[in-house]
C-alpha cells in the first residue's frame, strides 16, 4: 500500500509499504480522510519521544472497515468508522480510574502505533478493546467524521473547565480548534469572547456569532475583556494557541474564582512562563490544563456530528491527495485556512 512515511525530521516520503495483516483481535480500516493536526506538524519539525522514526503519522481519521479478526464482535467489515488518538492501556491506575488520557504509557495512533497517512491503517487489539473507535451515520462524510478527534479534545477541555449556562468564556486563539471551542461553548449557553492576534483569522470566525471579536495585535486584549465584562473578567479563560504571552494574559482576564485552562501546548523551549502568582492567590483562580480526550468524549463528538448539532464542514478549507502530503503540511503550517484534510 502507499503510505507517507516520516523518515527523518522534516523529511516525509511516499513509500510502498506492506499491507498490514490482521490477527484474531484486530481491524483493518481503509482510510478515506485524515486531518492534519498541530501535533503532526510538531512531530514533523521536532519529533516526539513517543514516536520512533520511521513512522506513519496521522490520527484524525475516518474510513471503512475492510477486515476484522475472528474475536472482534463490536464491528464488522463494511462499517463506516472514525478514530480518536489517545488509546488507554486499560490496565494502569489512571485507565482503571477512567482517565486514560492520563495513562503514563500514553499510547496514541500516529505515535507508537502507525497512523493514517496511508491507504490502510491497522487497529490492534488494544485499540479495538480500549480505544476510541465509533461508527458514523450514513449521511456524514468521512471528512466531517475525521474531525471528531479534535472535537473530542474540545469536549474534554470544556468539561474540565466546568462551563455553565450564562457564564462568560474567553477563548484565546482563532484556529480551527479555537473556533470549535467557541461553537460548543455557545451551544452550552455561554457568552463567548474570541481573542486572536491576527485580524484575518478573526474575520474567518465571524460566522460563529461570538459576542465579541478582539484583535490582540491591534488593541489591549485584557482591557477589552474587562470592558466587555463590566470590569470583572471572564468566568472561564481558555488559551488555545502556542503563545506564552496568552497564558500570562489569561489570569488578568479572569474573574475572581474563574477557571483558566491552558488548553494549547507551548513549543519546546518556550514552556517556562513567568506568572504573577499573587494574581492567582488573591483572585482564588483555578488554573489547570487539558490534554487529549477519553473514548467517551470521542463518542460524544461523533454523536454531535451524527445528529447535525455541530457542522464540521465549516472547519475544512483545504483537501489534498496523499501523494501531496508535503504540500498539505506546508498549507497547514501557513495558517492559510482552517483544517487541512488528506484523502488517501
Amino acid at each position: 500500500m502507499k503510505a507517507a512515511v516520516l523518515e527523518k525530521l522534516e523529511q516525509i516520503a511516499m513509500r510502498e509499504v506492506p499491507l498490514p495483516q490482521i490477527d484474531n483481535d484486530s481491524i483493518l480500516m481503509k482510510v478515506e480522510a485524515v486531518g492534519i493536526c498541530g501535533s503532526d506538524i510538531r512531530i514533523y519539525h521536532h519529533g516526539n519521544s513517543r514516536v520512533e522514526l520511521p513512522q506513519i503519522l496521522g490520527h484524525e481519521a475516518a474510513g471503512r472497515i475492510v477486515a476484522v479478526g475472528a474475536n472482534v464482535k463490536k464491528f464488522s467489515a463494511g462499517d463506516r468508522i472514525c478514530l480518536g488518538a489517545d488509546v488507554p492501556c486499560g490496565e494502569c491506575v489512571f485507565c482503571e480510574a477512567g482517565i486514560g488520557n492520563n495513562c503514563q504509557i500514553n499510547y496514541a495512533m500516529g505515535y507508537q502505533f502507525a497512523g493514517s497517512f496511508a491507504e490502510y491503517v491497522l487497529l490492534n487489539k488494544m485499540v479495538v478493546n480500549f480505544g476510541p473507535i465509533h461508527k458514523i451515520a450514513d449521511g456524514v462524510s468521512y471528512e466531517e467524521a475525521a474531525l471528531a478527534e479534535p472535537l473530542a479534545c474540545v469536549l474534554n477541555g470544556l468539561e474540565l473547565s466546568q462551563v455553565k449556562l450564562g457564564e462568560t468564556v474567553v477563548v484565546i486563539g482563532a484556529g480551527p480548534i479555537g473556533m470549535m471551542l467557541v461553537e460548543v461553548a455557545m451551544k452550552m449557553g455561554a457568552k463567548v469572547l474570541l481573542v486572536n492576534r491576527s485580524r484575518p483569522r478573526l474575520e474567518m470566525a465571524k460566522h460563529l456569532g461570538a459576542a465579541a471579536y478582539i484583535c490582540s495585535g491591534e488593541e489591549n486584549a485584557v482591557e477589552r475583556v474587562l470592558e466587555e465584562t463590566g470590569g470583572l473578567g471572564a468566568d472561564v479563560v481558555i488559551t488555545c494557541n502556542p503563545s506564552p504571552e496568552s497564558q500570562v494574559d489569561a489570569i488578568y482576564m479572569a474573574k475572581n474564582r474563574a477557571r483558566v485552562n491552558y488548553f494549547g501546548g507551548l513549543p519546546k523551549g518556550k514552556s517556562m512562563v513567568t506568572l504573577d502568582t499573587n494574581i492567582i492567590h488573591y483572585k482564588e483562580l483555578f488554573v489547570h490544563g487539558s490534554h487529549g480526550s477519553l473514548p467517551r468524549h470521542h463518542q460524544q463528538a461523533v454523536d454531535l456530528i451524527n445528529n447535525g448539532i455541530i457542522d464540521m464542514r465549516k472547519f475544512i478549507t483545504h483537501r489534498f491527495p496523499l501523494d501531496q502530503i508535503e504540500e498539505a503540511i506546508l498549507t497547514a503550517v501557513s495558517h492559510a485556512g482552517l483544517r487541512v484534510i488528506v484523502n488517501p
